[in-house]
């Protein structure tokens, strides 16, 4: 089986016509099929022409049908049985019209999601990054040339005076002075 199974998928064209309830393990058992493993109990079983309910006494890797969903889909589950009352799920394989595949464990998909959020997030914040602008007089502000600004907003913004400082900037900048000339007064008296 290849590193990834989430990408693999595998079908046998002349079995889907036909697929049921009934044959869907058997079309699962195929040997072409590189997501069953012929070491399972189910194996066993079909060698040994056992009743398939046998499988609950036997102890050990096997499949089952999980959820079926006549005539498009089936849930096959892969598990590891300890005894008739306990099995622990492994993986599950979902057939849609004909096709298997591996559904993701709850790790995959919360990864998944992670990565994707991760990677909007890193995008926004450089697409903001983008605009942001500093001038040692100004301080930060932001450009948003591409975004269309409303002509009457354009005409009103340029009848306004620019202001050289924020005042955030010239309430810091009063406080320093004030700091700088008490030190000055402090150490050189006249």
């Amino acid at each position: 089986i290849v590193d990834n199974p989430l990408g693999l998928s595998w079908h046998d064209s002349a079995w889907i016509p036909m697929l049921n309830q009934s044959n869907i393990m058997d079309y699962f058992s195929e040997r072409s099929n590189p997501f069953f493993d012929r070491t399972c109990n189910n194996e066993i079983v079909k060698m040994q022409r056992l009743n398939p309910e046998q499988l609950n006494n036997m102890t050990g890797l096997e499949y089952m049908l999980l959820h079926v969903q006549e005539p498009i889909l089936y849930v096959i589950r892969k598990q590891h049985r300890h005894s008739p009352t306990h099995a622990t799920p492994i993986t599950d394989y979902y057939i849609i019209a004909g096709i298997v595949y591996q559904a993701p464990d709850l790790i995959s998909v919360v990864n998944s999601r992670l990565i994707s959020a991760v990677h909007h997030l890193q995008s926004a914040f450089e697409e903001a990054n983008s605009y942001s602008r500093y001038h040692p007089s100004k301080g930060y502000s932001w450009d948003f040339k591409e975004r269309k600004v409303p002509e009457r907003l354009v005409a009103k913004k340029e009848t306004q005076r620019e202001e050289p400082s924020s005042l955030f900037q010239r309430h810091r900048v009063d406080m320093l002075l004030v700091e700088l000339t008490r030190f000055l007064l402090l150490h050189h008296p006249r």
